[in-house]
């Protein structure tokens, strides 16, 4: 969404007749922010009830555009509001006071790390128990109940606690505004007793309220420009890498922009892979250092000038701190800021007026592309497989390779998969989402249920390990229960694989589950649900003709046997580049 437009723009004309319902003209506070969550685009919102917020559920219910989503458990239900946001530009999720909020809290950190803007509303105590010295039940025992406030003043932009009426609708609107603003989470609190009581402040529709535009300091971006022009312009052979902030920045349709008019080469950082188009003439792969996908990591490695828009560097991105860039040669485009070399750097230039008005100003230049094609070499195919010789991971991922088009979306786990599904090429309009910076296993299962919810034009393909699986299951069921079509490609190789490759112990084996025997559980009956196992690579050409066939409207849930030490190349080099940054000694004092 464009920060210059108003917010609200999705919602019904002023003029049009509302659908009639028990809240529709009583001006309540779980009225208002019912239809705020509409207006932002948040009209699937995942929840778990609890005795603090079932009021507000009701006025949540009430609201004909609004969906309620119940997950399994709160975990769960912020991971699906990440992956929500991810599709639609913002999520939602309702917990109860305190038991709930912590249970959500890791989710919305991850939210905060990965800059989706998740609003997370908690169902508080009656507005009358506020500074009274009583001690409340979810709470931990004590009087005061700002333990929950705290912890989440560390992973949300704003907070907001909704105890009386006469501000609630300047809280509730200030949070929900800044949280678009900042593209991180917002937390606000309401009061169980405040949803259904009628206030002047609200009327029948919410007042439209705006988000001021972000307009770059003019001079600031004119300098900017200037110099990175004359930068860019002397260089031999320059690149272009495309990292993760480039949604923060909504600034896509810039970088390829850029990309077009400099005949520059293209690559993302592996957290930025699905922003831009892979079919593009000029994408050269992902640039993840020693793991980069073949002879991308050469040619970006060995420029004399490379662009990075929206990087994020950290201890994995950089596979151990071993990226051979050198920061004079590099020019940083951060949201806001641009970094040239070892300097200057420009405050308040947003990366989109820079990168479009950089391309302005450039010469073509496509030398660094045109090596790119003398060397590169296509990839190979699999060895030859034996008769009834067990699946191997390389093979299982050559047949999702097969399985996407612009109708799909991958999300990939935690684990090998990162690997393997960084090496997909997606077509063009095919979704790609993973968490790197945060890191967190079993997020997938809930983002899958999210992403899926806001992208059901979509059939997302999920790959997960069995270790991540086992932390967040639960919530097969609330797909199942709306009815979504994903294929889950559950990877069991018995084990967390990629602490393994980091630093092996027993802690790393886990419980082997009948995976699809739980499933079916689950399943039991209600909705559409397949499963299968799978243990060569005839079951596997099967099962996905059944899943992609016969079974296209249910949810397809695929087990694959492989063998504990099938691992892509990349993961071995990285796991052992992140061992020895984390066992790095202590500085001598």
């Amino acid at each position: 969404m464009d920060t210059a437009t108003q917010i609200g723009s999705t919602a019904l004309p002023s003029s049009a007749p509302l659908p009639v319902h028990p809240a529709s003209f009583s001006g309540t506070l779980g009225r208002h922010l019912a239809r705020r969550l509409v207006e932002i685009g948040a009209k699937d919102v995942f929840s778990v009830p609890g005795d603090f917020n079932l009021t507000l559920l009701d006025h949540l219910v009430a609201e004909p555009e609004l969906n309620l989503v119940g997950c399994c458990n709160e975990l769960n239900a912020g991971y699906a509001a990440d992956g929500y946001a991810r599709s639609r530009g913002v999520g939602a999720c309702v917990v109860t006071f305190t038991v709930g909020g912590l249970s959500v809290i890791n989710a919305i950190a991850g939210a905060f790390s990965e800059n989706l803007p998740v609003i997370c509303i908690v169902g508080g105590p009656n507005s009358n128990d506020y500074g009274t010295n009583r001690i409340l039940h979810h709470t931990i025992g004590l009087p005061d109940f700002s333990q929950e406030l705290r912890c989440f003043q560390n992973v949300t932009c704003t907070q907001a606690v909704v105890n009386n009426l006469d501000d609630a609708h300047e809280l509730i609107d200030t949070a929900i505004s800044t949280a678009l603003k900042e593209s991180k989470p917002a937390y606000i609190s309401i009061s169980c007793n405040l949803p259904g009581i009628p206030h002047p402040t609200f009327a029948r529709d919410p007042v439209p309220f705006f988000l001021a535009p972000k307009i770059s300091n003019q001079l600031g971006l004119e300098a900017a420009v200037e110099a990175a022009a004359n930068f860019l312009n002397k260089a031999v052979k320059p690149v272009i890498v495309g990292g993760p902030k480039l949604r923060v920045a909504k600034a896509q349709q810039a970088f390829i922009e850029l990309a077009d008019v400099s005949g520059y080469p293209f690559a993302v950082m592996p957290s930025g892979k699905g922003l831009v188009p892979e079919h593009h003439p000029h994408f050269i792969g992902t640039y993840w250092g020693a793991v980069s996908t073949s002879f991308c990591g050469e040619i970006v490695e060995s420029s004399d000038a490379y662009i990075f828009a929206g990087p994020i560097v950290n201890d994995y991105s950089s596979v151990g701190y071993s990226l051979l860039i050198s920061k004079e040669k590099a020019i940083m485009v951060h949201p806001n800021r641009v970094t040239i070399g070892n300097g200057p750097s420009f405050g308040w230039v947003f990366m989109s007026d820079f990168l479009s008005a950089l391309a302005k100003k450039l010469k073509r230049n496509s030398t660094a592309h045109e090596n790119y094609r003398r060397i590169f070499v296509p990839p190979g195919l699999p060895l030859t497989r034996g008769k009834d010789e067990p699946l191997r991971v390389n093979v299982l991922f050559k047949h999702i390779q097969e399985l996407l088009s612009g109708d799909t979306a991958v999300i990939a786990e935690t684990g090998d998969s990162w690997f393997n599904c960084q090496k997909l090429r997606l077509p063009e309009n095919c979704g790609y989402e993973f968490q790197m910076q945060y890191g967190s296993i079993g997020w997938s299962v809930g983002a899958t249920l999210g992403y899926a919810q806001a992208a059901n034009d979509k059939r997302v393909i999920a790959c997960i390990g069995d270790g991540s699986f086992q932390v967040t299951a639960q919530d097969i069921s609330t797909m199942i229960r709306y009815g979504q079509r994903s294929i889950i490609f559950l990877i069991n190789n018995g084990g967390y694989t990629i602490e393994v490759e980091i630093h092996d112990g027993p802690y790393n084996v886990i419980k082997n589950w009948d995976y699809t025997g739980l499933v079916d559980a689950i399943h039991n009956g209600e909705g559409k649900c397949w499963t299968a196992k799978v243990r060569t690579e005839d079951e596997l050409i099967k099962a996905i003709a059944t899943a992609t066939g016969e079974q296209n409207d249910s949810l397809c849930f695929i087990e694959v046997f492989v063998h504990k030490d099938d691992t892509s190349k990349e993961l071995l080099e990285w796991g052992s580049r992140v061992s020895a940054a984390n066992s790095r000694p202590p500085n001598p004092q």
